[in-house]
């Protein structure tokens, strides 16, 4: 799969009567990684649902390269070649390593093409071969997050969405985690990276923006966005520090 563009422009999505992102556009260029950060409550997690399908807009156009995919159903979301690495990593305890992986591959019929992505993921993350045949539950928190990423692999995306990939790690494995997702890039997949975490993110980020009470407050390249007062006012109070 080739790296994918995403185009958000003016979308308002909501549950019930309340609107929990109001007039939110981004872009994520094809081939790069691209940050949405936000304290909880932004509306991060809404809008990775909005482009999934699973919490469709209200008004605004998401473009996938071009094609507009609001509203269509969450299987052809990704069968056109959006992943997802949901908050929390959310493995399959019961199952083993390479049970857990095979389910990121479902919509692919060839045993050959998943053996191969299999392959590629083991490559990336040589721990999760050494631990093929373990049950998923017993891995360590770490582990699992590499997990969390190489079933989101399988599906051999063009554009993957990563939610939160540091939340409860301890900070050995935030470092190796985000190392990870340079890789990933580097491999030719663009990413949508959903972070709280402002250093690690804006080190490996190329561009990004920052949400607010459900809209846009800040964008830029990741050098103007350390840079920028709002991000700082944000995160770290009036300090600057």
């Amino acid at each position: 799969m080739k790296a994918l563009s995403l185009e958000i422009r003016d979308i308002t999505v909501g549950y019930d009567r309340a609107d929990v992102l109001s007039g939110v556009s981004l872009t994520a260029n094809a081939g790069e990684i691209t940050c949405l950060l936000g304290a909880n409550g932004s509306g991060k997690s809404t809008l990775a649902r909005a482009i999934l399908g699973l919490t469709p807009p209200r008004s605004g156009t998401i473009r996938l390269d071009g094609r507009d995919i609001a509203g269509l159903a969450v299987h052809k979301i990704v069968g056109l070649g959006i992943g997802a690495i949901p908050e929390g990593r959310r493995v399959f305890p019961k199952l083993t390593v390479t049970e857990n992986l095979r389910t990121g591959a479902y919509l692919v019929r060839d045993a050959a093409l998943v053996a191969t992505r299999m392959t590629e993921v083991f490559r990336v993350f040589p721990r999760l071969e050494e631990r093929a045949g373990q049950l998923a539950g017993t891995l360590s928190g770490g582990e699992q997050a590499m997990l969390s990423i190489g079933r989101g692999l399988m599906g051999s995306p063009g554009l993957l969405i990563i939610d939160e990939p540091s939340l409860g790690l301890s900070p050995k494995f935030v470092k190796e985690n985000f190392q990870v997702i340079r890789r990933i890039n580097e491999a030719g997949v663009s990413v949508l990276l959903v972070e709280q975490n402002v250093h690690q993110t804006l080190e490996v980020a190329h561009r990004g923006y920052v949400l607010s009470g459900g809209r846009v407050v800040a964008e830029g390249t990741a050098e103007e966005l350390k840079r920028h007062p709002e991000l700082v006012a944000a995160y770290f109070g009036n300090h600057g520090g």
